[in-house]
């Protein structure tokens, strides 16, 4: 009898160990992608259900296990319907940050690049306009497009197709601008786009000091793997952005390091 408990309850198998591992890795990114959202308070009380649910079946209360039964199978398209964000923010997580490796490319595969590596954006330019208009506390909001798509955010403002130079950007976020209000989006060495709508982070626990285009900067972030430089226009400080996170009030040295860090890097293994 002794034995036969031991073998029930103590037999692990490798692939018992697995299983729990990528429940603990899948429980992990969903509570990273809502931490800080009102969504967190969603799933926690989805979770409080579904623990009473697996006591009231435990305890043979066919009624209230059955009713219960019922409201969780229905849940699953609520839970679509609420957490369709967090749904797509986790599948664009998946699909750009441990598969979209650019090296297993089909595009490399028939046409390889060069050893040489070449710097995706004019960083110089984005560190010079930003310190004028810092200067000048001319607010900016700069999205840097790497490997996500942002045709569809591109496509909400102008498309411009311009060449990047300081001396444009500021143009472009100057006050009297028809263009200054919104994002402006590079894609490789061009200004793509001008005037974009970007996405608002759904983050309650975010300091009062932060305005609209940190909020938005936090939230296209969240979304794709994009980077945001912005320039605040009540305080004339410089912000870098990047997978939901703020590094807020930075010089523009550190800015011209941080964006070679990413950028640079990210070529140099893109070649290797």
């Amino acid at each position: 009898m002794l034995l036969n408990f031991i073998n029930v309850f103590i037999t692990v198998r490798v692939l018992d160990v697995i299983d729990i591992v990528l429940v603990a890795f899948l429980l992990y990114q969903i509570y990273m992608l809502i931490r800080g959202t009102v969504a967190i308070n969603i799933f926690m009380g989805i979770f409080v259900l579904y623990i009473i649910w697996l006591v009231v079946r435990a305890l043979n209360m066919e009624l209230l296990s059955s009713i219960l039964g019922q409201i969780i199978g229905v849940g699953v398209i609520a839970l679509i319907i609420v957490f369709q964000q967090e749904i797509r923010r986790f599948l664009l997580l998946i699909g750009t940050r441990y598969l979209s490796h650019r090296s297993f490319s089909i595009e490399n595969l028939f046409f390889p690049r060069s050893k040489r590596v070449e710097v995706p954006v004019n960083i110089e330019a984005i560190v010079r306009a930003s310190r004028n208009m810092a200067e000048l506390k001319t607010g900016a909001l700069i999205v840097i497009t790497r490997k996500s798509d942002l045709q569809v955010y591109a496509e909400t403002g102008d498309i411009l197709n311009a060449e990047t130079s300081s001396r444009l950007i500021e143009n472009i976020f100057f006050k009297n601008s028809p263009l200054h209000d919104g994002a402006m989006i590079l894609k490789n060495e061009k200004i793509f786009a001008a005037r974009c709508v970007l996405p608002v982070s759904e983050k309650t626990n975010l300091p009062a000091s932060y305005g609209l285009r940190h909020r938005a900067a936090l939230g296209i972030t969240e979304l794709t793997d994009a980077i945001v430089v912005v320039v605040s226009e009540e305080t004339g400080k410089i912000s870098l952005v990047n997978g939901g996170s703020i590094k807020y009030g930075i010089s523009t040295i550190e800015l011209k390091s941080l964006l070679e860090k990413e950028l640079v890097e990210e070529e140099l293994t893109a070649t290797k």
